[in-house]
């Protein structure tokens, strides 16, 4: 399954990453339900507040699937940013990639980084 989604999207990403730096950013975007192009981005809090780690509020996660499905949206990417290496997945975010089906969008703000943005499916700890 390739990744579609909108080039303002990813520029909106991009911007929360930096807006949030040095904090991880992280949210979602989503797609209208059986249509390929992802483009509306759903930012949410870092619990965590950390410049390594990012994990959502339960209950503001809950709260935005409970809303995807009110609009009849389904969450295409899971992105959040790194903040001091590459745009490749930790072994942290191997572990806790929970759904198959999604993409890994992962953007580092890190003025050495070889690349800005990178997705990734991770399935069964196996990254594609």
């Amino acid at each position: 399954m390739v990744l579609r989604i909108t080039a303002q999207a990813l520029e909106q990403v991009r911007h929360l990453a930096q807006a949030a730096h040095p904090i991880e950013a992280c949210g979602l975007i989503a797609a209208a339900s059986g249509e390929p192009l992802a483009h509306r981005v759903v930012p949410m809090r870092n619990q965590a507040a950390s410049p390594t780690w990012f994990s959502f509020d339960p209950r503001e996660q809950l709260q935005v699937w409970r809303e995807l499905d009110q609009r009849d949206e389904d969450c295409r990417v899971i992105y959040h940013s790194h903040t001091a290496s590459e745009a490749w997945p930790s072994r942290e975010d191997i572990a806790l990639a929970s759904d198959p089906q999604v993409h890994y969008l992962i953007v580092s703000t890190w003025g050495e980084a070889r690349h800005a943005a990178r997705s990734f499916r991770i399935i069964d700890g196996r990254v594609f």
